[in-house]
């Protein structure tokens, strides 16, 4: 017997259209996510700060796989975890931990995705984290973070901890753990997680013997992808074409 995913009644007449826009890629992310196999059944999360100055965000349900999130069964909460807007939907301890401290802590630091994929987890186990050997690696290597695992991330304490470990970087490898990536918008976290995900992909397919790049190969890659071009490559051209491809696929997510 197959039993259909209650819909959630849109919300859209009840939110800001900026809310709304950032609900429709909040969920838009999370099916692209599926789509590249990212997911992890109904764990790990995503989230997006709301325009204003409570710092409430939107994060997905505790019960909703990747595949079934739409812009309307996102939840809205506050930093202190409680849900500021009636609808249906919890939300994890450890996901709120994660997410409300980097929300909490970084202003420009909108986006926050967090992942536990098979190839983030093997670099995030390796001893030598990330290496800077693939052109892909090379790209987000510069703004990469590590924290230390701690357990499930269910102590309000780990927060600071979490957060002066990730400094002014964007991207993470939370050891033993998954990758997480930020940013100022979702676009931008979205691509930068790509990156990471691509890179540790390739790491974990690499035969034992390597071909370095030569000195200097890294710098020049960092000055290449730094400034506004990499903010316009990824509102402007990657994700108009992820919306499209998804759009193609199933539209449903925009509900």
């Amino acid at each position: 017997m197959t039993v259909a995913l209650k819909v959630a009644p849109s919300v859209r007449e009840r939110v800001s259209p900026a809310e709304w826009a950032l609900r429709v890629d909040l969920a838009a992310a999370f099916r692209l996510a599926a789509l590249y196999g990212w997911d992890d059944l109904i764990f790990t999360h995503m989230s997006v700060r709301i325009p204003g100055p409570e710092h409430h965000f939107l994060i997905n349900s505790y019960s909703n796989m990747f595949e079934e999130i739409t812009a309307s069964n996102l939840v809205k909460i506050d930093l202190n975890g409680d849900k500021v807007m009636d609808g249906p939907g919890t939300v994890i301890r450890a996901g709120f931990v994660i997410h409300s401290a980097i929300h909490s802590a970084r202003e420009d630091a909108n986006a926050v995705i967090h992942l536990h994929t098979p190839q983030g987890q093997a670099v995030a186990a390796s001893a030598e984290g990330l290496l800077p050997v693939t052109q892909t690696a090379m790209i987000i290597y510069h703004d990469l973070a590590y924290h230390e695992s701690e357990g499930i991330a269910e102590e309000m304490e780990e927060r600071e901890r979490l957060v002066a470990d990730l400094g002014t970087k964007n991207a993470m490898i939370l050891r033993n753990h998954g990758t997480m990536a930020v940013g100022e918008t979702i676009q931008q976290a979205f691509l930068r997680m790509y990156f990471l995900e691509r890179a540790c992909e390739a790491q974990v397919l690499m035969p034992t013997g390597l071909h370095l790049p030569a000195a200097g190969v890294a710098d020049v890659i960092k000055r290449q992808v730094s400034g506004p071009a990499a903010k316009l490559v990824s509102e402007q051209f990657a994700w108009p074409a992820l919306l499209r491809k998804l759009d193609r696929i199933d539209p449903s997510y925009r509900d």
